[in-house]
């Protein structure tokens, strides 16, 4: 019997990346159904939202789903349809594999860690309030009444929210996860040395939980701390688990240590237990200037689809189709542009045309 799987195709590049994906993910011999659904610029265009009711209940009805990038058109009225799409499906840990394969350029050699990161909460809730406005002025006079701090009366205000119950879920899922494949740490990274009743609650209830995995190691990291010693040896860390603002940036930063993230991963999960949906997408934009030139970097999509195939139980699928992209990445014939070294000469490949060399090695 099939597998149903919601694809969103998404805009710029994305209809072509994830048209690459479903034909690796097709010749593994997986039964799939894949429903396509809009969402995005294409979405708002056609339906005059960027995040369709219809995509939400097909997600929810399906239970997973890989998805191009997409963008947000300012006239939609939505901040992000991205963060929508999160919170409305509770996809509460976004994991980011970040794995040097041999062949893509990249400084280093030795980076094989993921990055948890918390994708509901923290600074990202898009509670703000506009500078100069009723409400901001009301929040400014309760700040001050209550602790005696002054804020000037023309600032825009943001809202970090961080939870008891919203840390201890995601921190739960990262020691789970750490469990699940072999991984023997986990480092929480905060700023609780300043932020104390925020990152403060976070790194509490890390420790907490950390006590119920006595198998892995628990440590943690001030997080500007954490970035310069990812920089000097990533090689020290294995899973890293962090509120959400943070982990946005240490995802893109562990991106740039294995070449970019066109071979970037990922995956968002909700539920119950983070099992019970998932969402698996490239982790790059929509780079609309290579938008049907056949140009674009698929393996990022690709190995975010071998996510896919572990998560619905294809787990040996799953590992053929990682190592046959990692067979193409070291091989270098067919690899597009962004994987070349700038002394390679060779002519690069199409988007197509590294999913070919991976359908050939599967």
């Amino acid at each position: 019997m099939a597998t149903r799987v919601t694809m969103i195709p998404g805009d710029g590049v994305g209809p072509e990346v994830t048209e690459a994906a479903q034909r690796v993910l097709d010749a593994t011999g997986v039964a799939i159904e894949w429903d396509v659904r809009p969402m995005g610029t294409g979405a708002f265009e056609a339906a005059g939202t960027p995040l369709p009711a219809e995509t939400l209940a097909a997600i929810r009805s399906s239970r997973v789903a890989l998805k191009g990038p997409i963008e947000t058109p300012v006239e939609s009225g939505l901040r992000s349809a991205n963060l929508a799409l999160r919170q409305e499906l509770d996809l509460f840990a976004n994991v980011r594999p970040c794995h040097r394969y041999p062949g893509v350029p990249s400084r280093y050699e030795d980076v094989d860690l993921i990055v948890v990161r918390e994708n509901t909460e923290g600074m990202y809730t898009g509670l703000e309030l506009e500078h100069d406005t009723p409400e901001a002025e009301a929040l400014i006079s309760f700040i001050e009444a209550t602790q005696g701090r002054t804020v000037r009366p023309d600032s825009g205000i943001s809202v970090k929210e961080i939870s008891a119950r919203g840390a201890e879920r995601v921190v739960r899922f990262a020691f789970t996860w750490a469990t699940e494949h072999g991984r023997k740490r986990v480092t929480a990274s905060h700023k609780a040395n300043i932020m104390k009743f925020s990152d403060g609650l976070f790194l509490e209830v890390a420790r907490a939980v950390a006590a119920g995995f006595p198998e892995i190691t628990f440590d943690d990291r001030i997080i500007d701390a954490l970035c310069m010693q990812l920089i000097q040896a990533p090689e020290r860390f294995d899973v890293l688990v962090m509120p959400n603002m943070y982990g946005d940036l240490v995802a893109e930063l562990c991106a740039g240590l294995i070449g970019g993230t066109g071979v970037a991963p990922g995956g968002h999960f909700g539920g119950a237990d983070g099992r019970e949906l998932a969402v698996f997408e490239a982790t790059h934009g929509t780079a609309a200037r290579l938008a049907g030139t056949n140009r674009a970097d698929p393996v990022g999509v690709i190995l975010s689809a071998a996510m896919l195939l572990r998560h619905i139980g294809e787990r040996d699928a799953g590992d053929r189709v990682e190592a046959a992209t990692a067979e193409v990445l070291a091989d270098g014939t067919s690899v597009t542009f962004d994987l070349r070294e700038p002394d390679d000469d060779r002519p690069a490949a199409g988007t197509f045309g590294v999913a070919d060399a991976i359908v050939a090695r599967l």
